[in-house]
C-alpha cells in the first residue's frame, strides 16, 4: 500500500514539473513575440513616426498580463523547489533560470513602456505649458533610456532612435522655456551702440513680468518660478542665471557704482516691475560708498523679492522640497566682479589723503559691513568677510599707498613746472642733507632693540642704508644744474654721507649675524661634544641639537626671503651654515675614541645636515628658481667639502682612507691636515699593523 502511494505521488510530481516546463516554454515564446511587437512598435513610432497609440495600449495590457503570470510561476517554482529539492533540484533550477531570463526581457519591455508613457505625458504637459511637469517626464524618460543602454542585449538601432527622440524633445522644451524667459525678463536698450554714456544708461530698463496674463496673446503665461524650476530640472539653470547675472552687472550694477549722479528707480505697475535710471545733479567727482551701497541694495532687494525668492524642488524621486537659495547662486556668479567694481570705482577714491581724516573713514567701514550683512540676509552672500570688507578695513596700507602716490604726483607736477627753476634751492638743499643726517642718527637709536632682536628688520634696515648710499653717490650731480649758482661750484654733493650709511647698514647686519652665530653655537653646545653616541641619551641630545640648528637656519632663510639681495642672502646663509658645520667637524675630529656604533650614528647625523643643509638656500619665493642656488652650496660654504670627506672617513676602511690621502695630493689632504687625519684614524681604528702602516703614509 505504501509503495503504491509513493508511486502515485512521484507520478504527480513529474506531471507538475512537465506542466511547469510546458507553461514556461509557452511563456518564453510569448515573451519573444511581444518583444518583437514592442520593438516593431517603437521602431515605427520613433524611427518611421507612424501613429500607433492603440496598438501600444494593447501591448501594455499584454505585458502586464505576462508579468502577472511570470510572478505566479516564479512563486510556484520556488515552493516546488523547496518541497522537492532532494529529488529534482537540477530540473527546477533550469526552469527558474529560464524564467529569470524571460523576466529580464520583460523588464526591458517595461522600461520601453515607461519611456513611451513619459514622452506622451511630456507632450501633453508641453501643450498645456506645464513646463515643470514636462521637464520631470523628460528626466524620467532619460532614466529609462539609461537603464536600457546598460543592458547589452538590446537592439542598438532602437536605442539610437530613442536617444535622438529624447534629444529633440529636450531641445524643444528648452526653446519654449527660452521664449517664455524672454517674455518674463525683458531688457530695453537705447538705439545707439554706445552703452557706456550717461544718456544710454538713462534709456536702459529691466522689466520683470510677475503675473500670468500676457496682453498681446491673451493667454496665461507661466510664472517666473515655474520657468526657473523647469530650467533647474533640465540642468540649465546655472547657465541661464549666469547670463542674466552678467547683463545685470554690465547694464545696472556697474553704472550705479561708477556714476555719482545715477540713481535706480523702481516702478511697480500691474503685472510688471520696472527697474530704470534717473540722473540727479551732484558736485561729487566720484560716488560715495554709502550711497552706492544703498542704490545696489535697492536693486538686489527687488530682484530677490520678485525673481529669486522661491524654493527649488531638487529631489524629484522622493518628492521632497529642499530650499535652494537662487539669490546665493546669482551672488556666487557676480560677487567677485561686483566687489572688484566697487573697489575700483568707489572705495579707492574714498581713502583719505590726510591723517586727520582717518577717523572719518570708520563710517565707510561701517557702511561696508552693513551692506554685506544686508546681502547675507537676502542670501546673496554666504560665509565670512569678503574681499570688499577686507579692502575697506585695510585702511592703513591704502592710506600709505595713496600718500606715496600723491607725493609722486606732486613731485612730477613740480618737476614739469617752469616756475620752480626761479626758486632758490639753498635752504632746500641743506634741508635734504639734514633729513639724511636725521635718518642716520635717529633710526638706529630709536629702533635699536628691534634691530637686534628681529632679523627681518635688520635686513630691511641694511637694504635701506645701502639704497640711500647708492643714490647719494649721484644725487648731487643729478640736480646740480637746477640748483642755485652758489651750490654749483662743487659743494652740492652728498658723497661725503655715503661711507656713513654703508657702515650703518653693514654694522647692523653684522651684529645680527653675530647674534645668529651665537644661537647656533649655543644649540650645538647641547650635543655633548658628539661623544659616546652608543648611549641613547647622548645620541638623542646630539640629534636634537642638529635638528634645532637646521630649523633655525630654515626659519631665518624664510624671514630673509625676498628681502635681501640674492648675493647677500646666499653669502649670509652660507656663512651661518659654515659656522655650524665647522663646529660639528671640530667636535668630531677632537674625539679620541669612536666605536663602530658611534661612527654609524655620527654618520647618520652628518647625513641629515648634508641632505637638509642645501634647503636653507631659498632666496626667492618661487621654489623652482631656488634649485640653482641649492646646487651651489660648496661655493657659499667653504667647509662643505671637508664635511663630506669627514662623512666618508666615518664609513671608510683604512685602505680607502689611504687612497683618498694619495700622498698628500688627494681630496682628503685638501680637506684636512695630516695631524687631523691621523687623529681620526687613531680614534676610528684599533692599534694594528695595518693602522700603523697607513699612519706612516700620512705625512
Amino acid at each position: 500500500m505504501a509503495s503504491f502511494v509513493t508511486e502515485v505521488l512521484a507520478h504527480s510530481g513529474r506531471l507538475e514539473k512537465e506542466d511547469l516546463g510546458t507553461r514556461i516554454s509557452r511563456l518564453t515564446r510569448r515573451v519573444e513575440e511581444i518583444k518583437g511587437e514592442v520593438c516593431n512598435m517603437i521602431s515605427k513610432k520613433y524611427s518611421e513616426f507612424l501613429p500607433s497609440m492603440q496598438s501600444a495600449q494593447g501591448l501594455i495590457t499584454q505585458v502586464d498580463k505576462l508579468s502577472e503570470d511570470i510572478d505566479l510561476l516564479k512563486s510556484r517554482i520556488e515552493s516546488e523547489v523547496r518541497r522537492d529539492l532532494h529529488v529534482s533540484t537540477g530540473e527546477f533550477t533550469d526552469l527558474k533560470q529560464q524564467l529569470e531570463r524571460d523576466s529580464v526581457v520583460l523588464c526591458l519591455l517595461k522600461q520601453l513602456q515607461e519611456f513611451s508613457t513619459a514622452i506622451e505625458e511630456y507632450n501633453c504637459a508641453l501643450t498645456e505649458k506645464k513646463y515643470v511637469t514636462g521637464a520631470q517626464r523628460l528626466e524620467e524618460a532619460q532614466k529609462c533610456l539609461k537603464l536600457l543602454k546598460s543592458r547589452k542585449c538590446f537592439d542598438l538601432k532602437i536605442l539610437k532612435s530613442l536617444s535622438m527622440e529624447l534629444t529633440i524633445q529636450k531641445q524643444n522644451i528648452l526653446y519654449h522655456l527660452g521664449e517664455e524667459w524672454q517674455k518674463l525678463i525683458v531688457w530695453k536698450f537705447p538705439p545707439s551702440k554706445d552703452t557706456s554714456s550717461l544718456e544710454s544708461y538713462l534709456q536702459t530698463e529691466l522689466h520683470l513680468y510677475i503675473e500670468q496674463l500676457h496682453k498681446e496673446e491673451k493667454t496665461p503665461m507661466p510664472p517666473i518660478s515655474s520657468v526657473l524650476l523647469a530650467f533647474s530640472v533640465l540642468g540649465e539653470l546655472h547657465s541661464k542665471l549666469k547670463s542674466f547675472g552678467q547683463m545685470l552687472l554690465k547694464y545696472i550694477l556697474r553704472p550705479l557704482a561708477s556714476c555719482p549722479s545715477l540713481h535706480a528707480v523702481i516702478e511697480s505697475q500691474p503685472n510688471i516691475v520696472i527697474i530704470r535710471f534717473e540722473s540727479i545733479m551732484t558736485n561729487l567727482e566720484y560716488p560715495s560708498p554709502s550711497e552706492v551701497f544703498t542704490k545696489i541694495r535697492l536693486v538686489l532687494e527687488v530682484l530677490q523679492k520678485q525673481l529669486l525668492d522661491f524654493p527649488l524642488d531638487t529631489d524629484l524621486e522622493n518628492e521632497k522640497t529642499s530650499t535652494v537659495p537662487l539669490a546665493e547662486m546669482l551672488g556666487d556668479m557676480i560677487w567677485e566682479d561686483l566687489s572688484e567694481c566697487l573697489i575700483k570705482n568707489c572705495l579707492v577714491y574714498s581713502i583719505p589723503t590726510n591723517s586727520s581724516k582717518l577717523q572719518q573713514y570708520e563710517e565707510i567701514i561701517q557702511s561696508t559691513e552693513e551692506f554685506e550683512n544686508a546681502l547675507k540676509e537676502m542670501r546673496f552672500l554666504k560665509g565670512d568677510t569678503t574681499d570688499l570688507l577686507k579692502y575697506a578695513r585695510n585702511i592703513n596700507s591704502h592710506f600709505a599707498n595713496k600718500k606715496c602716490q600723491d607725493v609722486i604726483v606732486a613731485a612730477r607736477n613740480l618737476m614739469t613746472s617752469e616756475i620752480h627753476n626761479t626758486v632758490k634751492a639753498v635752504q632746500l638743499f641743506y634741508s635734504v642733507r639734514n633729513i639724511f643726517h636725521l635718518f642716520h642718527d635717529v633710526v638706529p637709536t630709536y629702533h635699536k632693540e628691534n634691530l637686534q632682536k628681529l632679523p627681518q628688520l635688520a635686513a630691511i634696515h641694511h637694504n635701506n642704508c645701502m639704497y640711500i648710499a647708492h643714490h647719494l653717490l649721484t644725487l648731487g650731480h643729478q640736480f646740480r644744474l637746477r640748483l642755485a649758482p652758489i651750490l654749483c661750484d662743487g659743494t652740492a654733493t652728498f658723497v661725503d654721507l655715503v661711507p656713513g650709511f654703508r657702515r650703518l647698514g653693514t654694522e647692523c647686519f653684522l651684529a645680527q649675524m653675530r647674534a645668529q652665530k651665537g644661537e647656533l653655537l649655543e644649540r650645538l653646545s647641547s650635543a655633548r661634544n658628539f661623544s659616546n653616541m652608543d648611549d641613547e641619551e647622548n645620541y638623542s641630545a646630539a640629534s636634537k641639537a642638529v635638528r634645532q640648528v637646521l630649523h633655525q637656519l630654515k626659519r631665518l632663510g624664510i624671514v630673509w626671503q625676498d628681502v635681501l639681495p640674492v648675493n647677500i642672502y646666499c653669502k649670509a646663509m652660507g656663512t651661518l651654515l659654515n659656522t655650524a658645520i665647522s663646529e660639528v667637524i671640530g667636535k668630531i675630529t677632537a674625539l679620541e675614541d669612536i666605536s663602530t656604533d658611534d661612527g654609524d650614528r655620527l654618520y647618520s647625523l652628518c647625513k641629515t645636515v648634508m641632505d637638509e643643509g642645501p634647503q636653507v638656500f631659498a632666496p626667492l619665493s618661487e621654489e623652482s628658481k631656488n634649485k640653482k642656488y641649492q646646487e651651489e652650496v660648496p661655493v657659499y660654504v667653504p667647509k662643505w667639502m671637508p664635511f663630506k670627506e669627514l662623512m666618508m672617513m666615518l664609513q671608510a676602511s683604512l685602505q680607502e682612507i689611504g687612497d683618498r690621502w694619495a700622498d698628500g695630493k688627494g681630496p682628503l689632504a685638501a680637506a684636512f691636515s695630516s695631524s687631523e687625519v691621523k687623529a681620526l684614524i687613531r680614534a676610528l681604528f684599533q692599534n694594528t699593523e695595518r693602522r700603523a702602516a697607513v699612519l706612516a703614509k700620512i705625512k
